[in-house]
């Protein structure tokens, strides 16, 4: 029986980090086992331009642990407004490896996205030219569309236009939550990639709201039937290339979670190695985390593997804090709802 697995050093395609004090209280958990991640820019204000996406990078670095090997990845949030020769201009410093599209409403911090997608036309076909990346946010949010169906409508009306109408644009559908996403992606060519979270492969709908809601469960995109987490933990073991972690760990202060408007997001930095781990030899498919964790992002992007390594050792339970502190309040951390007996080692 394997107790000892090592991988190349993960990296994380799809993180928050926030900013300020809970920049402080949170990165050291990502920084601890990721080389490196694709840092989302929905500050508020948001990171739209280049110049903002410098100022917040170098905030990062500040931040890092003095003898922590961490590398920021930095993205631009799309609006309507985005200029598209100042994405080309970071992109070509080498500051952005990708463009994040929020629908207007969609997730935290959206409210600056975008509603008219014929009105980004331009930026994305200069990204199509220069081979910059697309990060999606998958979900319409028109009222009259049910939450659980918002990311399959999303695909059938804006993001298969969207390849249409701009075939060579490289495209990321994050965090992937439905069966229809996993489908989708398998069906089209090697320009798409999607992302999978931590906790999207652990719960699903019954775990926020059976038994009495659980209001650290409350993500978005919401977590959908168990025949969709069942699709997502098939894609995500199944080796194909097309796959990779973005965790999507996003901090908040249980004061705001517990709001009677409550945010979304789960905080899953400092356990997730740990629970993929658990959930891919619960699947039989230890053998495909490397590829999951640390190699098919870095191909999708262009980039190489890491070349140091992470090991993880199975023992005893693993006892990971419920929650961390910040200077903001207390960020509760994920809990699986099962014991975890593989540590970063």
């Amino acid at each position: 029986m394997t107790d000892t697995l090592t991988l190349r050093r993960p990296d994380d395609w799809h993180l928050h980090l926030r900013d300020g004090a809970m920049l402080q209280a949170v990165l050291p958990y990502t920084a601890a086992h990721f080389a490196r991640a694709i840092i989302m820019p929905n500050l508020v204000p948001p990171v739209v331009t280049g110049a903002q996406a410098v100022a917040y990078r170098d905030r990062i670095l500040a931040a890092l642990p003095q003898e922590a090997q961490f590398e920021p990845l930095m993205t631009l949030y799309l609006t309507e407004e985005t200029d598209p020769d100042d994405v080309a201009q970071a992109h070509a410093s080498g500051l952005i490896k990708a463009v994040k599209l929020y629908p207007a409403g969609a997730t935290t911090n959206s409210a600056s996205g975008v509603s008219h997608f014929d009105k980004v036309r331009p930026t994305l076909e200069k990204m199509a030219e220069i081979g910059l990346p697309l990060c999606v946010h998958g979900e319409v949010t028109d009222h009259d569309i049910d939450i659980f169906d918002r990311e399959a409508v999303f695909i059938d009306r804006v993001l298969d236009p969207i390849r249409k109408a701009t075939p060579e644009l490289r495209v990321i559908m994050e965090h992937i939550t439905t069966k229809d996403a996993v489908d989708y992606a398998r069906a089209q060519n090697d320009r798409l990639g999607a992302t999978i979270t931590t906790h999207h492969l652990v719960i699903n709908r019954n775990h926020i709201l059976a038994g009495g809601i659980k209001p650290h469960y409350y993500c978005l995109p919401v977590a959908k039937r168990e025949e969709h987490r069942l699709a997502l933990r098939d894609a995500a073991t199944s080796g194909e290339t097309r796959f990779f972690l973005g965790t999507d760990s996003a901090p908040h202060t249980d004061a705001n979670k517990l709001l009677p408007c409550g945010c979304a997001g789960c905080f899953t930095a400092p356990n997730t190695m740990s629970i993929l781990a658990e959930v891919f030899e619960q699947d039989g498919k230890l053998n495909a985390l490397e590829g999951f964790t640390s190699l098919n992002g870095p191909a999708f992007y262009g980039l190489d593997a890491n070349s140091d390594t992470l090991t993880l050792t199975k023992g005893d339970a693993v006892r990971y804090p419920g929650h961390i502190d910040s200077a903001e309040g207390p960020v509760t951390v994920f809990d699986p709802g099962y014991d975890l007996h593989w540590r970063v080692t």
